[in-house]
């Protein structure tokens, strides 16, 4: 089964174009523009007092990176799916190339919950979350948004709109503002080429110095003498604001 070339991949994204397929089983895949784009401010994310008890409380382990591969299958494992397996084989090559990333939500050990997506520049492209229990898919959204927060990113696009993702202060802009949003984070001087050749480092594009590791530098600080397990999860809460 041929994958998508990473570098066609970086360039779709940049221009607003990305992958689906019609089912898990399908042997082909086609591009998507939609007319009209979900994205999440990230200074606008909606923190309920819930969400700040749970993230306060650090009922969940939270991680970065540690298992994208099967963030990626938990999130194709539904009935209906767009994620066939050129996709997800392609999507764990660009992880590899330091360009898609996943968060994870453990408990005793478990994946409860967690999501990946693509970054490129100053934006990060939400492709699919799962949750296998409670709250496990907010958390995630949460520290990710925190995690985009402190780096500098510019643009968390949600591709398109749902009630979950409402609820979290999802809006739904017309594709020429979106494309706007896009050019702004990513920078109109991006080349996927580029962000090939940087692997993991500060961002993909050249247009806007983002950091996705911004945060892990914050937390350990923070954890440094700390006895509370819960306390990332306080700087998370605290990172995001007001509660709704």
């Amino acid at each position: 089964m041929a994958l998508i070339d990473p570098e066609l991949l970086l360039r779709a994204y940049a221009i607003g174009v990305f992958p689906m397929s019609d089912s898990r089983d399908a042997g082909e895949i086609y591009w998507v523009e939609p007319r009209r784009r979900a994205v999440l401010p990230i200074e606008g994310f909606r923190l309920s007092r819930s969400l700040r008890k749970t993230l306060r409380a650090g009922r969940f382990d939270v991680t970065r990176d540690r298992a994208f591969a099967e963030v990626l299958r938990l999130c194709a494992g539904r009935e209906e799916t767009w994620i066939n397996g050129i996709i997800e084989d392609s999507f764990v090559q660009l992880h590899r190339l330091g360009h898609a990333h996943s968060i994870e939500c453990w408990r005793d050990g478990r994946l409860a919950g967690g999501l990946y997506g693509v970054r490129l520049g100053g934006a990060f492209f939400g492709e699919s979350m799962f949750s296998r229990e409670a709250d496990a898919s907010k958390v995630a959204l949460a520290w990710l948004v925190a995690r985009l927060k402190v780096g500098g990113f510019r643009l968390l696009d949600c591709q398109f709109m749902t009630e979950h993702l409402r609820s979290l202060g999802a809006v739904e802009i017309p594709q020429r503002d979106y494309l706007q949003l896009l050019s702004s984070a990513v920078g109109s001087d991006s080349a996927a080429g580029a962000g090939l050749a940087a692997g993991a480092g500060a961002g993909a594009g050249r247009g806007v110095a983002a950091e996705f590791g911004a945060l892990d530098r914050l937390l350990a600080g923070a954890a440094a003498g700390a006895d509370d397990p819960a306390s990332s999860g306080c700087v998370i809460a605290q990172l995001l604001g007001q509660t709704s």
